[in-house]
């Protein structure tokens, strides 16, 4: 069984909504702060999964992510390094993207960082849900492959609340360098043309793109695919439930009404993609 350690400090709110996602999906969680990992209580050696939630860790009073970054840096990064380095996965969401990026971690390339996530164009606060399409197929929190090779939805919906998501690069070849290692995860994309096989991309149109991030980027992953940042909240919606939109979507035929509404909502799988991902290769290496 896949070992999840979420990590957790003052200010992270989204720990219990992670763990939550991630027990659903069959993963054995453990949620810890992170003065045990500083005291050495417990080991990041000791889990297949780590995740660093959303929230505001430590207010964001030195900027968001900036403490969390520093203490992983100070204390830990060898230990990090060695985590990502096995091939173990990753995931930061909001907040803890946020820190993968201070700490270099992404977009990964040779420690530097290349990459901020910086104040929302619109100079606020934005709480929205958002459409998004899947950019990778080198991730396994996103890998789209379904049995017997058919290939599931590169759609998803999630809700973002962040004042800083705007994703920017030091100049554009890193841009370039960005497209071409494949490391775009996900990116913004229109609500307009509901039904289209082809929803068109945000193209920067605020509110599609909540935050003004180029290229509508939402998400991004390191160059070998283990580590994945995205600003949107894949834990707020594993349950169908959890969307404002759910009234206005009917069971389908056969499916019965309490079936509907008890089944997963779009960001469900990437979790349930990582724990599946992990026991697989246990699986292999057994």
């Amino acid at each position: 069984m896949a070992k999840v350690l979420v990590l957790r400090t003052a200010g992270v709110n989204c720990d219990e909504e992670t763990a939550h996602a991630f027990a659903l999906a069959g993963g054995e969680v453990t949620t810890l702060h992170i003065g045990s990992l500083l005291a050495g209580d417990q080991g990041l050696g000791d889990y297949d999964i780590l995740a660093i939630p959303g929230g505001f860790s430590y207010g964001d009073d030195l900027g968001a992510g900036t403490v969390l970054a520093n203490q992983l840096r100070t204390r830990l990064a060898g230990d990090l390094h060695d985590f990502v380095d096995e091939g173990k996965l990753v995931i930061g969401i909001c907040n803890g993207f946020q820190v993968l990026v201070r700490l270099g971690i992404l977009p990964g390339w040779e420690g530097e960082k290349a990459a901020s996530l910086i104040e929302n164009v619109s100079g606020k606060f934005e709480d929205r849900w958002v459409d998004l399409k899947v950019e990778t197929d080198n991730c396994p929190f996103l890998d789209c492959s379904g049995e017997n090779g058919e290939s599931s939805s590169r759609y998803l919906q999630a809700p973002v609340a962040h004042r800083e998501g705007r994703f920017v690069l030091r100049d554009q070849a890193l841009a370039e360098r960005l497209l071409e290692n494949g490391q775009v995860a996900l990116t913004y994309r229109s609500s307009e043309g509901e039904g289209d096989s082809e929803p068109k991309a945000a193209a920067g149109a605020y509110p599609d793109n909540p935050n003004g991030s180029i290229m509508d980027i939402a998400g991004i992953c390191n160059e070998k695919g283990n580590v994945l940042g995205l600003m949107p909240h894949p834990e707020r919606f594993v349950h169908r439930l959890q969307a404002p939109s759910w009234t206005r979507n009917p069971p389908g035929a056969g499916e019965s009404s309490l079936g509907a509404l008890s089944s997963a909502g779009d960001g469900f799988s990437i979790f349930s993609r990582a724990v599946g991902f992990v026991n697989d290769r246990a699986d292999k290496i057994s």
